[in-house]
């Protein structure tokens, strides 16, 4: 293995722990301090931190599956631990990173509220014109998108991204 292959697998794997704790952070600070009560307004109309629970997957899909999001979890996260240590650009990195951590966050979640892996997930961020998230939600998504980004430059991109590392 290569000094840059093993860097890259650090920032996977250092980006994948916070986004996993600030995912568990913000999800224990709202069980305690928002469950049962009134959401809190931080832009009247636009935001408000709105606790919830979801048992399905993205948007409230699957309820009454839960364990295909779970084994769909393991799954993409066991992948990206075994392609950590050959992952060539450091964006490919930090996305892969976002997507095990936010992937891990509602996997424990799933794991702490319920039987086995079929436990609900902890939501709160709630924008009023899209279903109610949470941290771990935006960290798949955002590593989705920089992922997609990473992946579909040119060749010409690549070489320097070699060259540079």
């Amino acid at each position: 293995m290569t000094e840059r292959a093993h860097t890259l697998a650090i920032w996977l794997f250092a980006t994948a722990g916070i986004a996993f704790a600030l995912d568990r952070i913000t999800k224990a600070w709202v069980e305690h301090g928002l469950a049962g009560r009134p959401p809190l307004v931080l832009i009247p109309g636009v935001l408000s931190l709105n606790y919830t629970t979801n048992s399905g997957g993205a948007f409230g899909f699957g309820r009454s599956a839960p364990w295909i999001f779970a084994g769909a979890t393991i799954v993409v996260s066991a992948i990206i631990v075994v392609v950590a240590f050959r992952v060539a650009k450091p964006t490919i990195a930090i996305a892969l990173g976002l997507i095990l951590g936010g992937a891990l966050g509602n996997l424990t979640d799933r794991a702490v509220h319920g039987g086995g892996l079929t436990g609900h997930v902890t939501d709160f961020i709630d924008f009023h014109v899209w279903p109610v998230f949470n941290l771990a939600d935006s960290a798949i998504v955002v590593g989705a998108i920089l992922l997609a980004f990473a992946t579909s430059g040119s060749r010409d991109d690549e070489d320097a991204d070699a060259r540079a590392g």
